[in-house]
């Protein structure tokens, strides 16, 4: 299950990356190329940019590749480094929780009930800001996935 979901996300990954390269290689040719700025790509781009952004965050928490400071841990012996990780990914999941998804869910409310929408592009905002929910229940599922599978960290 977590490979499919790792596959899943970093394909979903690419294919935001390669269109917002394609929005801004087309900025870049509409305003200097026939000097007639696109009005959306901008926009697109720079929404597109927040959710590789946040979604990466998510990808790399999973594939265990985010910044960490390894100062204590390898003063422990084995099965306290074990516990310390347990712990560690147990404050991820509570940030994650109350920060990510709960934040996160009333942000995505907020906007939704008070209809906003992007400028130019004319996209619910709260469609923009859904990526934030969508990681922190993601970071949720890999830290606990982590949890579970702990006694593999035994090395």
């Amino acid at each position: 299950m977590r490979s499919k979901v790792n596959k899943i996300l970093g394909s979903f990954l690419v294919v935001l990356l390669v269109l917002m390269v394609l929005s801004v290689l087309w900025q870049i040719f509409s305003r200097y190329l026939m000097n007639s700025p696109s009005s959306f790509t901008e926009e697109l781009a720079r929404y597109l940019f927040i959710w590789i952004g946040i979604l990466g965050a998510a990808y790399a928490s999973g594939q265990q590749t985010h910044l960490a400071i390894d100062i204590l841990p390898p003063k422990l012996n084995p099965e306290n480094r074990v516990k310390l990780r347990i712990f560690i990914n147990i404050l991820i999941i509570l940030f994650s929780l109350t920060v990510l998804v709960i934040g996160g869910g009333n942000l995505v409310y907020v906007n939704d009930l008070l209809g906003q929408s992007s400028a130019a592009l004319g996209v619910p905002l709260s469609w923009v800001y859904s990526v934030v929910p969508l990681s922190g229940v993601l970071v949720i599922y890999y830290k606990m996935h982590e949890i579970f599978n702990s006694k593999k960290y035994l090395v």
